[in-house]
């Protein structure tokens, strides 16, 4: 029961950052959502920092999970990078919410190590994509740094997302990505 509590408090956070309005939430205001007293909250959670790490975790296991499957499965280093790429841009559309978690734009104002855990994750994506690229640099010869691409391909990818975000997630992560991604991949 605690843990679909927990589970709740979390999906309901998510929600909340799904307005395009990008309203400060309080415990009291999710509190008010979930129609339980804060205190309630703090049961499960010890603070709103807690909640957004719960958040992080959320979108952490989902994505790298995602990847490993795909670096599993696919030996092509393009292809690990096209999917993978994918995988970023249909996370963000379908989970506008955490999509302002990954750009910062929920975190503003809040604990400042929640901000260098996402700088960490970020950080994480783009050595998978690097590595991705290496396989793909000595499979075809191609004369690319790996490095420089994997970062571009970041680039893209966190510049996606913000657009999303920014324009009310009206703009989706997927609108041309395929056809822009193959003019640098």
């Amino acid at each position: 029961m605690a843990g679909e509590r927990k589970q709740q408090i979390l999906e309901t956070l998510a929600k909340m950052l799904e307005n395009p309005k990008r309203e400060k939430i309080t415990t009291a205001a999710l509190a008010a959502k979930l129609s339980v007293s804060e205190a309630a909250l703090y049961r499960h959670f010890a603070g709103k920092a807690q909640m957004f790490e719960g958040l992080i975790d959320f979108i952490e296991q989902t994505l790298f999970g995602l990847i490993n499957k795909i670096t599993t499965e696919e030996t092509d280093g393009t292809a690990q990078v096209r999917r993978t790429v994918g995988v970023l841009l249909m996370f963000a559309e379908k989970n506008p919410g955490m999509t302002r978690v990954l750009i910062g734009d929920a975190l503003v104002n809040e604990n400042e190590a929640l901000q260098q855990r996402v700088n960490q994750m970020l950080d994480r994506l783009e050595i998978t994509i690097k590595q991705s690229l290496k396989i793909a640099v000595t499979d075809s010869g191609k004369k690319i740094l790996p490095e420089a691409q994997a970062n571009l391909i970041m680039s893209f990818v966190i510049g996606r997302w913000h657009q999303y975000a920014k324009s009310g997630f009206k703009r989706k992560p997927m609108e041309f990505a395929q056809l822009q991604l193959g003019m640098f991949c």
